[in-house]
C-alpha cells in the first residue's frame, strides 16, 4: 500500500475562519496584501460590562463584512480634533496580511497607539499596515478603552474585577485573541513583537513587567516611552487611583457604580475631560498599580530582573517636548526656571544641575526647560529601560535616537517617527507640517522600516543593506536615525544620568507630585 500525504496547506483568501466566525476582509492589494478591518475581539464593555474584565465576543453565524475600522474609543481629550467614529463600544482589531497560504508562519507586529490612555484610535492613517505587511510581516492594530472608561479604580470595583486597568486588560484581551487566531492569516503565534509609540510604547514596558502578558509577546519594541513616569514622578498607586476614583463619585452627587455604569457614555466622558496642561500620568484617570496587571512600579520590576526576558528596542526623539511644553517648568526668566529646578531637584544639586541645564539668561533657561520636559515625559525612561533590560536579563537589546529633520519633518518632535516606521509620511501634522516627503525622506523610511521588520523577524534589527547596529551595552552607544544612520554614545546620557540618580529602588520620588508646576 502507499502512503497518503495529507497537505495541511490552505490558500489564504479574503475569506477567514476565525473561532469565532468566518470573516471577509478587503481584496488584495496591489502589493498583494489583505485586510480585515474592525474584527470584534472582545463582547462591547457596555451596560453591565462598563468596568469590567473584557469578555470573549459572541460568535456568529455566516460570515461577517470586515471591511471599514471598527469606532476608536470615546476620546477624554477636550476638544478632541481627531476624525473617525468614537463609541464605548470600540473593542475590535485590524490585521493586514500578504501571506498566500495559512501554514507560512509569518512574523507577527501588533501595534498599540498612544494618545496619553486618553485619545487615539487604530484608524490613524499613519499607522496602515499595509506596507510592513508587503515586507513579510502580519499586522495588527487594535483599540482599547480610554480615560473613565479604560482606568477607573473604585473600592466599590475591587468586589468585581481585580483592576482599575480595564485598558489594560483590553490589550492582553487582543494578545490572546492573536494567539488563538492569527495562525489563520498566515501568522506564527509563537513569534509576536509588541511595539507602540507614546502611551503605546508605556503599555509595551508596562506588559513587559506583568505576569499576566508572560507568553503572549517574544519582542518588544518601545517608541518614545517605557514605563508611565512623568513629571510629576512614578505612575499613581493603588490609594492614589482609588482616591481619585472616589472624588470623581463624589463630584457625581455620591453616585454610586451602578448609578455611573446607567450613565449615556458621552455624558460620563464629558465629565472626565483631560488637557494637555494636565500631567496625564498622575492627573487623569490613567495606569495605576493595581496589584493585578501592575503589581509594582514597572521600571522597579525592570531594576529587579522580573520583566519578560525577550529582545527589546527602545529609543526616544531629539525634541519629545514639543506636545507637552504645558508641563514643563516656570521659564519665564532664567531667575524663576532656577527656582523651580531647586524646589524639585534640591539646593545642594542645584549648580550641578545647572550644567546640564543651563539658565544664565531667559533665552537660555526657556532653551533648558523644553530640553528638561523632554527628558522628563519621555527620554529618561527610555533610556532606563534599555540599560536596565541589558543588566538584568541580558537579552538582546538596541537603543535609537530618531533626529531625523527636513522640510517634511521640520521637527524630531513626539510622534513624527511614526510615518517613517510604517512607510505612511502622512503629513507631520503635530508639528504643523503639510509639506510632502522628499526622496530622502522616503530612503529613511525604508531603512527603519527594514530595521523594525529584521528585528521582528528574528530579535535583531541587522540586515543587508543597512548600517550597522550594534546591540546596547555598558558603551551606551544608540543608532542615530537621522540624515546620516550611524552608532554613537547617546547624546543626553549626561542629562538622562542626572534624572535617574533621583531614582530610589527603580521609581521616582513621590515628592515631585507636590512640586511646583506652571
Amino acid at each position: 500500500m502507499h502512503a497518503v500525504m495529507i497537505s495541511t496547506t490552505a490558500e489564504l483568501g479574503r475569506q477567514v475562519r476565525t473561532r469565532d466566525g468566518q470573516l471577509r476582509g478587503q481584496p488584495r492589494n496591489e502589493s498583494g496584501v489583505l485586510v480585515f478591518k474592525g474584527i470584534p475581539y472582545a463582547a462591547p464593555p457596555v451596560g453591565p460590562l462598563r468596568w469590567r474584565a473584557p469578555q470573549p465576543p459572541a460568535s456568529w453565524h455566516g460570515v461577517r463584512d470586515t471591511l471599514v475600522f471598527g469606532a476608536g474609543s470615546l476620546s477624554s481629550l477636550e476638544n478632541d480634533p481627531r476624525p473617525g467614529p468614537r463609541s464605548e463600544d470600540c473593542l475590535y482589531l485590524n490585521v493586514w496580511t500578504a501571506a498566500k497560504e495559512t501554514n507560512e508562519k509569518r512574523p507577527v507586529m501588533v501595534w498599540i497607539h498612544g494618545g496619553g490612555f486618553q485619545f487615539g484610535s487604530s484608524a490613524n492613517p499613519a499607522t496602515d499596515g499595509s506596507l510592513l505587511a508587503a515586507k513579510g510581516v502580519v499586522v495588527v492594530s487594535f483599540n482599547y478603552r480610554l480615560g473613565i472608561f479604560g482606568f477607573l479604580a473604585h473600592p466599590d470595583l475591587d468586589t468585581q474585577s481585580p483592576s482599575g486597568n480595564y485598558g489594560l486588560q483590553d490589550q492582553l484581551a487582543a494578545l490572546r485573541w492573536v494567539k488563538a487566531n492569527i495562525a489563520a492569516f498566515g501568522g506564527d503565534p509563537d513569534n509576536v513583537t509588541l511595539f507602540g509609540e507614546s502611551a503605546g510604547a508605556m503599555a509595551v514596558g508596562i506588559l513587559m513587567a506583568s505576569p499576566l502578558a508572560r507568553g503572549l509577546f517574544h519582542k518588544a519594541i518601545g517608541e518614545s516611552g517605557a514605563f508611565w513616569d512623568g513629571r510629576h514622578g512614578s505612575l499613581q498607586s493603588f490609594d492614589e487611583a482609588r482616591a481619585r476614583g472616589r472624588a470623581f463619585t463624589r463630584r457625581q452627587g455620591d453616585a454610586s457604580i451602578a448609578a455611573l455604569r446607567a450613565m449615556p457614555a458621552e455624558q460620563l466622558n464629558a465629565r472626565a475631560p483631560w488637557s494637555f496642561e494636565r500631567d496625564h500620568v498622575t492627573a487623569a484617570f490613567s495606569p495605576s498599580i493595581d496589584r493585578y496587571v501592575i503589581p509594582d512600579v514597572p521600571a522597579r520590576r525592570f531594576l529587579r530582573g522580573e520583566q519578560m526576558q525577550i529582545p527589546l528596542l527602545a529609543g526616544w526623539n531629539s525634541a519629545e517636548e514639543f506636545p507637552f511644553m504645558s508641563l514643563s517648568l516656570p521659564a519665564q526668566s532664567a531667575q524663576a526656571f532656577r527656582a523651580a529646578a531647586e524646589e524639585i531637584f534640591g539646593k545642594a544639586r542645584l549648580a550641578e544641575f545647572l550644567k546640564l541645564y543651563p539658565a544664565d539668561t531667559d533665552a537660555q533657561a526657556k532653551a533648558s526647560a523644553a530640553a528638561l520636559t523632554g527628558d522628563m515625559v519621555v527620554g529618561e525612561q527610555c533610556w532606563q529601560a534599555l540599560r536596565l533590560h541589558r543588566a538584568s536579563i541580558r537579552a538582546p537589546t538596541y537603543g535609537y535616537h530618531f533626529n531625523y529633520t527636513s522640510p517634511y519633518t521640520p521637527i524630531a518632535s513626539h510622534v513624527t517617527e511614526i510615518p517613517f516606521v510604517f512607510g505612511t509620511l502622512t503629513p507631520q501634522r503635530v508639528i504643523g507640517s503639510t509639506t510632502p516627503p522628499a526622496d530622502a525622506d522616503r530612503a529613511l523610511s525604508q531603512a527603519m522600516m527594514s530595521y523594525w521588520v529584521n528585528f521582528a523577524m528574528r530579535g535583531n534589527p541587522n540586515g543587508p543593506g543597512l548600517p550597522a547596529w550594534p546591540a546596547y551595552d555598558e558603551t551606551d552607544v544608540v543608532q542615530i536615525l537621522g540624515k546620516t544612520i550611524e552608532a554613537r554614545r547617546n547624546p543626553h546620557a549626561a542629562r538622562f544620568g542626572f534624572i535617574s540618580s533621583f531614582r530610589e529602588n527603580g521609581a521616582l520620588p513621590m515628592r515631585w507630585r507636590e512640586a511646583t508646576t506652571s
